[in-house]
């Protein structure tokens, strides 16, 4: 039945149901993003739990989404190539304060010479204390970005394969999950202080845009795309480990709402790995 209904949708031609894929999963991203607009005033508290509950899914995703898949479907049970890409993500990423300044205006719109507003010796320490709010709000967003592109290139290779049933459960499975994660980035985004609700949601559908093409590419370049999918798999999954440890647990255990944010991870990871079984 639902493939069917994907079929009078998208059509038959697998660019096409690519397309279609990527515009769903960055479509399901955009949505948990803006969901930030509708929460206008969520407390310290609430937020915290909020990104920590996103850190959960994201946990159990870097393993259901990545890196099994990675080692089970794409690299024929070897380990190897996941590993090195795992241990290569993580390495960028711990290395990515060096090009946070080159990539903030690109991610966010704006300068750091754009987040001070006062004068003097104000402005040294306003911009001080901004940079420390967005250096790790960058790398979070650059790590979610990372981590969509390999799932993205999934579903388009799913989709040109010709196996319809498990290109559309991936895309499932992988939507439905970017909902947590596009909100995870417009929370951080308020969270370093990045002006009203609206712009931290623009903020966190940026970083799934680059799943639409990427989705198409994946299609189109099924035959030489497959075989570098279980390194980008494990490099994304390397990032977002890295991240969850590095940035999301100490930003949600910082303000006193430890419990909070460890039950929001808890809960977050349950209902990924809940998503995962019935979606098979």
């Amino acid at each position: 039945m639902l493939e069917e209904f994907f079929v009078r949708l998208a059509g038959t031609d697998p660019i096409w149901q690519a397309l279609v894929g990527g515009l769903v999963i960055a479509g399901l991203n955009a949505v948990g993003a803006l969901s930030v607009v509708v929460w206008r005033d969520p407390s310290d508290r609430a937020l915290d739990g909020a990104l920590g509950f996103a850190g959960g899914v994201m946990l159990a995703a870097s393993f259901t989404s990545l890196i099994i898949p990675g080692i089970e479907e794409y690299a024929n049970g070897s380990l190897f190539p996941v590993v090195v890409g795992v241990l290569l993500g993580a390495v960028v990423l711990d290395r990515g304060e060096k090009w946070v300044p080159y990539v903030q205006r690109l991610v966010t719109g704006r300068s750091r010479e754009e987040l001070s507003t006062d004068g003097g010796e104000a402005v040294a320490a306003q911009q001080a204390a901004s940079e420390r709010r967005i250096t790790p709000l960058i790398i979070f967003i650059v790590a979610i970005t990372l981590h969509n592109m390999p799932e993205a290139l999934a579903v388009g290779v799913g989709f040109g394969s010709g196996n319809l049933s498990n290109a559309i459960a991936l895309m499932l499975a992988i939507g439905i999950q970017n909902i947590p994660e596009g909100l995870a980035v417009a929370v951080a985004a308020r969270n370093a202080g990045l002006g009203s609700l609206f712009y931290a949601g623009i903020t966190g559908i940026r970083s799934g845009l680059v799943e639409l093409p990427i989705a198409v590419f994946g299609a189109v370049a099924v035959s030489f795309a497959a075989p570098l999918l279980p390194y980008a798999m494990g490099f994304a999954a390397g990032g977002m480990l890295y991240v969850i440890i590095d940035e999301i647990v100490p930003q949600t255990h910082e303000r006193g709402h430890e419990r909070v944010a460890t039950l929001g991870t808890i809960i977050g990871l349950v209902v990924m790995l809940s998503l995962d079984v019935a979606l098979g």
